[in-house]
């Protein structure tokens, strides 16, 4: 390391005057340089990923990953485990990516396991445990440290259950849905507070979302409406400010709402996708959100993106390497990491 001489340095009141009395230089050994800018950019992290779904007959165990700054095609990372349509995404802490449930075309069951897979290579998916009952098509949330799963189908429980993501184990009760709610999708989250924005009663989709305190446990609340009560919605975030994306309400939506996490009250309208579709997948930053796959009901492998901060409807960003509806998402970089 080299020396910096040390002169005199003016304060804010306009006085000079030698910096630390006695000392003249200070090696560069004693300062540490802190990376600037936002999370994303960070000891290289950024990274989203696509994972699984169906495109009859054909099911996927494939992750896709993309860098969620730029624009271009997803590229081929590993695969899962099993071939999951409808696995619970978008539980991931900074290193590790969380895959559960789904159904299984290889068993033809609906199952109870999850899969973990490490962001930073490429790789395929590990055993982590199991869901607390088989669960399809279901809302995932985190932040950094614990994940919760949301509603079961085709039980249409209305459990929640959790896993600590460092920790490979089983998953255990946190609490419940309100009651009549037995289901949800669109897993938007802070770091302190999780937000299911696709609540479904067993008669069908509502506008109603519902949060939770994600590092206590204990059952939902109510948060408020969406624009239009839809489910089979994906939804993703910044650690201010949430995204619901698309769904089922029952006719197929473009519509994209949004929320500001730490205040209650109903969603208001963003923009669109550039498609109404439903199941699809989404993944974020603290900046841009970004949509994969779902159905039109043509399966698809179009993504899609916004800038979180702002409104408007939503720009081509490229494509998964495969057409897909069922999908899950994850990112390294998402609003419950802060």
């Amino acid at each position: 390391m080299s020396d910096i001489k040390i002169n005199n340095i003016t304060d804010r009141s306009g006085s000079s005057g030698p910096v630390f009395a006695g000392i003249s230089t200070v090696s560069t050994s004693a300062f540490m340089i802190m990376p600037s800018g936002p999370t994303e950019y960070r000891g290289g992290r950024g990274r989203g990923f696509f994972h699984g779904g169906r495109n009859n007959p054909n099911h996927y165990s494939d992750i896709n990953l993309i860098t969620i700054a730029s624009t271009g095609n997803a590229s081929d990372f590993g695969d899962m485990s099993i071939k999951r349509n409808g696995g619970g995404g978008n539980v991931s802490s900074s290193t590790r990516a969380l895959v559960a449930g789904g159904y299984d075309l290889d068993t033809t069951a609906v199952v109870t396991s999850i899969d973990y897979f490490v962001m930073s290579s490429s790789g395929g998916g590990n055993d982590f445990g199991d869901l607390t009952e088989a669960s399809n098509a279901f809302g995932g949330l985190s932040n950094d440290t614990r994940g919760i799963y949301g509603g079961a189908y085709p039980s249409y429980s209305g459990t929640l259950s959790s896993v600590i993501i460092a920790t490979t184990g089983s998953a255990s009760n946190f609490g419940s849905l309100i009651a009549g709610s037995v289901a949800s999708t669109g897993g938007i989250n802070s770091p302190t507070r999780g937000i299911f924005s696709g609540i479904e009663l067993s008669s069908g989709a509502i506008a109603r979302t519902e949060f939770v305190t994600i590092l206590s446990t204990g059952n939902s609340q109510e948060f408020g409406d969406l624009s239009v009560g839809r489910n089979a919605n994906a939804g993703c975030s910044s650690p201010t400010r949430g995204l619901s994306m698309g769904g089922l309400t029952p006719s197929l939506s473009d519509v994209i709402d949004y929320c500001t996490i730490a205040t209650l009250g109903d969603f208001t309208d963003f923009g669109n996708l550039t498609a109404a579709r439903r199941s699809g997948a989404s993944c974020s930053s603290s900046t841009r959100g970004v949509h994969g796959g779902g159905t039109t009901p043509t399966n698809l492998n179009t993504i899609d993106y916004v800038t979180i901060a702002s409104t408007g409807n939503a720009t081509d960003f490229g494509d998964m390497t495969y057409a897909a509806r069922g999908v899950g998402g994850n990112s390294d970089v998402h609003g419950g990491l802060g």
